[in-house]
C-alpha cells in the first residue's frame, strides 16, 4: 500500500493539491486538514489532482462533500483532475460528476478558473 501524501502548490491564484496513495478512513483527516488550511487562508479556488492516487474509500469521498458548500459560498470551487479510470468510475457511480467539475488534465481546470 502506497503511503498517502499531499503536495500543495499554487498556480495563477489557484491552489492545487496533488494527492498520492491510499485515501481511506485513516488518511482522510490529512485531506481534511489540507482543505481546512486553504479555507482558513481564504483560498477557495482549489484543484485536486488525482494522477497518483491509487485508492479512495467512502471516507475519502466524504471529505470532498464536507467542504464544497463552504468553498462555493465564498465564490470558489473544488475542481477534480487527472483521475485514473478506476477512480473516475467510483466518482461516477456515486454521481459526483453532477456535483463537481472533473477534468482530464490540470491545465483545463486552471483555464476554467481563469475564464470565470
Amino acid at each position: 500500500m502506497t503511503e498517502f501524501k499531499i503536495n500543495s502548490r499554487e498556480i495563477s491564484n489557484v491552489n492545487v493539491l496533488d494527492i498520492t496513495g491510499y485515501l481511506d478512513a485513516h488518511t482522510a483527516p490529512v485531506l481534511e486538514e489540507a482543505f481546512a488550511g486553504l479555507i482558513n487562508e481564504g483560498k477557495y479556488k482549489i484543484i485536486v489532482n488525482f494522477s497518483t492516487l491509487d485508492y479512495i474509500s467512502s471516507a475519502g469521498l466524504g471529505v470532498f462533500m464536507a467542504f464544497i458548500d463552504q468553498v462555493r459560498s465564498n465564490s470558489g470551487d473544488i475542481k477534480l483532475t487527472s483521475m485514473s479510470k478506476k477512480i473516475f468510475n467510483i466518482f461516477d457511480l456515486l454521481g459526483f460528476p453532477l456535483l463537481y467539475e472533473i477534468y482530464s488534465n490540470e491545465t483545463d481546470a486552471i483555464k476554467k478558473y481563469e475564464n470565470q
